[in-house]
């Protein structure tokens, strides 16, 4: 029986991690992925697990058996597969709820799905306790059956961290993740009950992996969410991915679905988004044209976007040079959002280590990197803003898009900062109708001034892209006259999370949410 425990246990705690983090993603597909939200998941469940062990303990003191805890452990693996079905409706109600940005159904929804764990994952910390008391066989043993059991479930729990996000969620889905680790522990306890109790007690349970199959089955072909347009949706080791049609525009949206990280139209390239704007930057130097731009370099790729205007702007002759750490997204740009292009080359990987590793140089660099509502911590630094210099040429610019609330300048007040410690000139032009603004930084010293004569001449050239002349109108329109000077992020000290957790807080409290619509 002791082998038998410790293979129980092992189950136990690989599908109690497995859980937690799948549900940060069953829950980020809807409500995002920020700090704020892991915390919230993190935190609760710590306490169930707490509430758990209480129970087991005080369970298991009463009736030290194995059918007892085989019972317990078949209820727990059950509920565990469950859950996510039975958060669907309450999820899309949230998505719904998102699309129009009500706070209280989100908050609502939010609460209600973080409450569905509460069984689960109960059940399952009663698990180590009782496997515990079973296992003392002899008191002068007691410290070293224990470490035992908590050495085993902790290692279980460890590879229970890599295979959803490694393995099953990128390839079943999130749903059929749990229910995959419902089924595997499911069949530990019936097994030990069939060991350890009866055939008869077994078979009282042998209705709950045929009902868990079923609702597999029956949900197999539904989608989390049914918003207004949804043509795909998909999974990957990074992210929820959707793919929604609207008024002939194909739009990708990720996660919680508040931003839109590429959109495409077969007869439109203006977008009046960040997209365009990268393709501007060399015209803040004297005198440039469209030919003096020969490669580009953008971290944050997606489906495509910036990619296609720079090549409608400068041809096929710019060479670019794509970096896309989420391999799905780049299999959903080929398809549906026409990233074909001759002139791209996909890289997919981390941003920065991408670059780092290059040996080319860029005219253009541009950094659009956001997973809302963070920027990712390492291509906010000093030493990230040194590598994007050591690979601009003499007359480079590296763009970045950045995100602010109404009254609120820090993140942009620190990336440009901490730029400017690398950079002689950086100016900031704030997209309209949008939280988006984009940050130039030069090389070389340059001046608004050269970007007005440079759009004043290439608009009396015939030959000149119309969207070159549309988007550098609306830059030097909304050009900021600067910056407040602020810390310097590096990468021992960047709190960007600390920063944006606090810029959404406030955002939403003083009604941000009903400003957006």
């Amino acid at each position: 029986m002791k082998r038998y425990l410790l293979l129980t246990v092992f189950i136990s705690g690989m599908t109690t991690l497995a859980a937690e983090l799948t549900a940060g993603r069953l829950i980020g597909n809807v409500f995002g992925t920020s700090n704020l939200v892991w915390a919230s998941i993190i935190g609760l469940m710590l306490i169930y697990l707490t509430f758990g062990y209480f129970l087991g303990g005080k369970w298991a003191d009463a009736n030290p058996s194995p059918l007892a805890m085989y019972r317990i452990l078949a209820w727990g693996a059950f509920t565990t597969g469950l859950v996510p079905y039975v958060a669907v409706p309450v999820l899309r109600f949230a998505a719904d709820a998102f699309e129009v940005l009500s706070v209280g159904i989100m908050a609502g929804s939010f609460i209600v799905v973080l409450i569905l764990f509460i069984v689960p994952i109960t059940l399952l910390g009663t698990i180590s306790p009782y496997a515990i008391r079973l296992s003392m066989e002899d008191t002068n043993k007691s410290g070293q059956v224990s470490g035992q059991i908590y050495a085993v479930s902790t290692l279980g729990s460890f590879i229970g961290t890599f295979i959803p996000t490694l393995i099953t969620i990128p390839t079943i889905g999130t749903r059929l993740t749990f229910a995959l680790f419902g089924m595997v522990l499911l069949i530990v306890a019936l097994i030990g009950l069939y060991r350890f109790a009866s055939q008869k007690d077994m078979l009282k349970l042998i209705w709950m992996p045929i009902a868990l199959l079923l609702i597999a089955i029956i949900f197999s072909n539904t989608s989390l969410k049914n918003n207004t347009g949804q043509v795909y949706e998909t999974e990957s080791a990074y992210n929820y991915i959707q793919v929604q049609e609207q008024n002939g525009f194909t739009l990708l949206r990720l996660n919680d679905g508040q931003g839109v990280h590429s959109i495409y139209h077969p007869d439109t390239m203006y977008f009046n988004g960040p997209w365009e704007q990268f393709s501007v930057g060399p015209y803040f130097y004297a005198n440039r044209s469209p030919d003096d731009v020969q490669s580009m370099a953008i971290i944050g790729l997606a489906a495509g976007t910036a990619a296609r205007q720079a090549t409608a702007i400068y041809g096929d002759d710019i060479q670019i040079d794509g970096i896309e750490i989420d391999e799905k997204i780049v299999e959903v740009g080929r398809e549906y959002f026409d990233m074909n292009l001759p002139n791209l080359n996909v890289i997919v990987g981390d941003g920065r280590l991408g670059l780092d590793r290059s040996n080319k140089l860029y005219d253009i660099i541009a950094i659009d990197a956001y997973r809302p509502p963070y920027i990712p911590a390492h291509m906010t630094t000093l030493e990230f803003f040194t590598i994007c210099a050591s690979h601009l040429t003499d007359t480079g610019v590296l763009t970045l898009n950045v995100g602010s609330t109404p009254g609120d300048r820090r993140l942009i007040d620190g990336l440009a900062t901490t730029m400017s410690q690398i950079f002689p000139s950086i100016h900031i032009m704030d997209i309209p109708n949008t939280l988006n603004t984009m940050i130039f930084a030069t090389k070389q010293p340059t001046t608004p001034e050269n970007f007005s004569a440079n759009l004043v001449r290439l608009a009396g050239d015939a030959n000149t892209n119309p969207l070159l002349i549309t988007t550098m109108s609306s830059t030097f329109t909304n050009l900021q006259d600067g910056y407040s000077t602020t810390t310097v992020f590096t990468d021992d000290l960047a709190p960007i999370e600390w920063i944006v957790n606090n810029m959404v807080v406030s955002f939403v409290l003083q009604g941000g949410l009903e400003f957006l619509q």
